[in-house]
């Protein structure tokens, strides 16, 4: 579903500020995967979410998505395959515009498009349906301006806009880091339902270290670019912060920085 082969990525390159953002990335995605990914600030986390999003192009190294290199492909014709959930309440949506508006041009994302109505009676339907599943009251809001909702409701409806056309691969960039705590547990609480029930395959990023052990049913651990660890199912079932924390010193030799990696 997804393949990353030998993914290497220099910042500034032949500059005192010379940086290797990624560093001969391998990594593949079955099918309904959900992997977390975690690490401490500059491991590469959001570098990697860059590349495979098409923000970013490799320097070396190919990126597949369904057995196609998109590895040149730009970003938005990538978005067809691609729905992306940012760490920024107000990033992935139109606050300008409508609940209805924004989830008519989501649901246009992987179709042809053309000149006609953008809201018909029978997406009006849908869309009430589909936002019933959020219990936040959102299906009998359509025509309210999307700067009006909380972060919280803002983040539930642009996960709900990045899965809702199913597509091939879901990236959650940090996405419950700028919420309260529970706010942040109700968007986590609604990406394990989303994710499970259309069997998404998905790569999501995170600071927390619970979080990141609580979903999904593989882990990755970066650090300088490089992919350290990796935690398959079954290893993940008994896994704790605290064994993260001891892989990481193993592995490195030094303690994690102290940084926002280590909250749980």
């Amino acid at each position: 579903m997804l393949r990353l082969n030998r993914i290497h990525k220099v910042f500034n390159e032949g500059t005192p500020d010379e940086k290797i953002a990624l560093d001969d990335i391998q990594l593949s995605l079955e099918p309904g995967d959900f992997v977390t990914v975690i690490g401490s600030n500059g491991a590469g986390k959001s570098t990697l979410m860059n590349i495979v999003s098409g923000v970013m192009i490799p320097d070396v190294g190919t990126v597949h998505i369904q057995d196609q290199d998109v590895s040149k492909v730009s970003e938005y014709r990538r978005s067809k395959l691609i729905g992306r959930v940012f760490q920024d309440p107000m990033a992935g949506t139109a606050p300008s515009m409508t609940i209805e508006e924004n989830l008519a041009m989501a649901y246009s994302r992987n179709r042809t498009r053309g000149f006609r109505l953008g809201v018909t009676k029978k997406r009006k339907m849908y869309f009430r349906e589909v936002l019933e599943s959020l219990h936040l009251g959102l299906e009998n809001r359509l025509n309210a301006k999307v700067g009006l909702l909380s972060g919280g409701e803002r983040q539930a409806l642009s996960l709900l806009m990045a899965t809702f056309t199913e597509p091939s691969i879901l990236l959650l960039d940090e996405h419950t880091a700028a919420l309260d705590p529970a706010r942040a547990d109700l968007i986590t609480k609604l990406t394990r339902q989303i994710v499970d029930q259309y069997a998404l395959t998905t790569l999501m990023v995170t600071h927390n270290m619970q979080q990141a052990i609580d979903l999904g049913n593989r882990l990755i651990m970066m650090d300088k670019g490089q992919i350290i660890l990796e935690v398959n199912e079954q290893e993940k079932k008994g896994l704790t912060v605290e064994g993260l924390l001891h892989e990481f010193q193993r592995i490195r030799g030094s303690k994690l920085a102290s940084d926002r990696a280590l909250l749980s």
